[in-house]
């Protein structure tokens, strides 16, 4: 299943030229399949189970993955408002570990609008204990500006001692 809208039956990933994610891409081998809905006041949640692949340390998901989600859950709440954008800033905090193949919760909200730039909060949750939040701020762009983005934005210069050798 994929996330829809009532008005669209053309998968929300699609129409903003993300059906590749390897979160919630539709039609990439490797996606995770997250299928984000509406949970009917502004926000978008997901049921998750997460197996050994997605291991750090021994019957935990690994933290880069969960910051992942948060950012992919963040992303598709921005879907299900129109908004395409990407992540200017992302912090995350971990509360507790995430137990792998349990069923977990993912939701996000937003907690600010003032385009082109957008507040966003998300969180992991078991039953009703939150163990991984982050709060985000995203900045929109036009399906031309994410191409160029790709192909015109100089990257910065490493700094560490060990880059430059």
């Amino acid at each position: 299943m994929s996330a829809t809208t009532k008005t669209e039956q053309q998968p929300l990933g699609a129409r903003f030229d993300h059906a590749a994610c390897l979160l919630c891409g539709t039609e990439n081998p490797w996606s995770l399949g997250l299928a984000f809905e509406s949970d009917g006041a502004g926000g978008v949640s997901a049921m998750l189970k997460a197996d050994e692949r997605l291991q750090g340390y021994a019957g935990m998901l690994h933290g880069g993955v969960s910051a992942a989600m948060l950012d992919a859950a963040m992303t598709n709440c921005l879907f299900h408002k129109g908004v395409r954008a990407v992540t200017a800033d992302l912090r995350v905090r971990y509360i507790k570990a995430v137990p792998l193949n349990t069923d977990v919760v993912l939701r996000a909200w937003m907690t600010a609008e003032t385009p082109p730039l957008y507040r966003m909060k998300a969180e992991l949750c078991l039953e009703k204990s939150v163990l991984v939040w982050a709060q985000a701020t995203f900045c929109e762009i036009s399906q031309e500006g994410a191409v160029s983005m790709v192909q015109e934005t100089p990257a910065r210069e490493c700094t560490h001692e060990t880059s430059k050798q």
